[in-house]
């Protein structure tokens, strides 16, 4: 298993996405990374990589702009993670109900639910609120 970021810059072989075969590859790794219960530094900093790619091909192929609404960025992330969105937030919001409402933006976000998911997704927890 690689250990360093450069094993796994020569594992995952990053560069511009040009195609739906890059990025189905490269969303696949950032869900596995991105629900690794413990990530190393270097798998962070392939996290961030990978993420700047996927959302450079997004922006170019239909992902919500930079003033995204707080559910959009969220979808995107779940979408992006590989997990079913119950699985993923049940722990964040509680009830099925909620996260249900929160991904359809018909639930605000509160600031406690930020923190949670700032901390889950390892982003700011302002991009939710």
């Amino acid at each position: 298993m690689p250990t360093t970021y450069e094993e796994l810059l020569a594992e995952t072989l990053p560069g511009r996405i040009k195609n739906d075969e890059d990025y189905d590859r490269f969303r696949a790794r950032f869900g596995e990374l991105l629900v690794q219960r413990r990530r190393t530094r270097a798998e962070d900093r392939l996290m961030d990589l990978l993420a700047v790619l996927i959302e450079d091909y997004d922006r170019q192929h239909g992902m919500p702009p930079d003033n995204s609404t707080p559910a959009e960025r969220l979808q995107f992330l779940v979408e992006h993670s590989g997990k079913s969105a119950t699985e993923l937030l049940l722990p964040v919001f509680g009830q099925r109900s909620h996260v249900n409402e929160a991904l359809n933006g018909k639930r605000a976000i509160s600031a406690a639910q930020a923190r949670k998911l700032g901390q889950l997704f390892h982003m700011p927890p302002g991009l939710f609120l």
